[in-house]
């Protein structure tokens, strides 16, 4: 992989991660569409790396407290917001290493994923538009979380998305959209940190390349961004710049797939 790739698969991680518009899609549809060779399983870990920087860089201060007050028994919102984290993340992680073999090789269809693309902006969109927003962070409680991490088990399939399908059952939980956004964000810390241990456990010292490096910092840095800048956005703004955006992608994909 040249450093160009790396840069621009950096930059998509990094965007695709965070945003509503699944990072698994387009790390599968960029080398499709440009007919660059699969960058590896290497690769892959870096920009795990990169994510998981960025969203530990931005919340370093927010899991030094919630970590402090749950492993401690605080009661505090802190405290219960640790646990509610832990349990959203089992149904994930069960799920991921029930269909590790379906992620790698079966759900990697640019049809399906095109497909998927549109559906999920659908379902985002109706949720929305049609939730109440009525709930902050304090109102996050055992039922909402357990709802969260259940549908991260849909996000196995690349063009759903884990951070568009945690938002979009934080809206209909009734959660408000930056809560729905700093919830998920929080949850996608240690699902991170599991994909990486997951395929990092294959590194050997003659992969930590210079595009190795340049993935990381590229991923990290966008990450970081599209994180600080979802959160503000979502104060004034909905997700149906998201939406339009899945749209046009969904059927520029499988466009392409039929004429190809």
């Amino acid at each position: 992989m040249s450093f160009f790739e790396a840069v621009i698969m950096g930059l998509v991680q990094g965007l695709g991660e965070f945003l509503p518009i699944s990072s698994s899609a387009h790390l599968i549809l960029t080398p499709w569409l440009f007919g660059w060779q699969d960058p590896g399983l290497a690769f892959d870990v870096a920009l795990h790396i990169g994510t998981l920087v960025a969203v530990l860089a931005f919340f370093w201060q927010d899991w030094l407290v919630l970590a402090r007050d749950g492993l401690t028994g605080r009661r505090t919102l802190a405290g219960r917001m640790f646990w509610c984290l832990v349990v959203a993340t089992i149904p994930g992680a069960a799920f991921g290493l029930l269909f590790e073999d379906y992620i790698s090789t079966v759900f990697r269809n640019p049809l399906l994923i095109g497909v998927m693309l549109i559906i999920m902006g659908i379902i985002l969109y109706l949720a929305d538009h049609y939730a109440p927003a009525l709930k902050g962070m304090d109102r996050v409680g055992w039922k909402e979380s357990i709802w969260i991490g259940i549908s991260q088990a849909f996000a196995m399939i690349p063009g759903v998305s884990r951070s568009g399908i945690t938002m979009t059952a934080g809206r209909l939980l009734g959660l408000n959209r930056e809560t729905s956004a700093r919830f998920s964000f929080l949850l996608s810390t240690p699902i991170i940190v599991g994909a990486g241990l997951m395929q990092g456990r294959h590194l050997t010292p003659a992969d930590l390349t210079g595009p190795f490096v340049a993935g990381v910092i590229v991923s990290a840095a966008v990450g970081y961004l599209a994180i600080k800048f979802l959160l503000r956005f979502l104060v004034n703004n909905n997700f149906f710049i998201f939406v339009i955006y899945r749209f046009i992608l969904g059927l520029a994909v499988i466009f392409l797939f039929f004429i190809r």
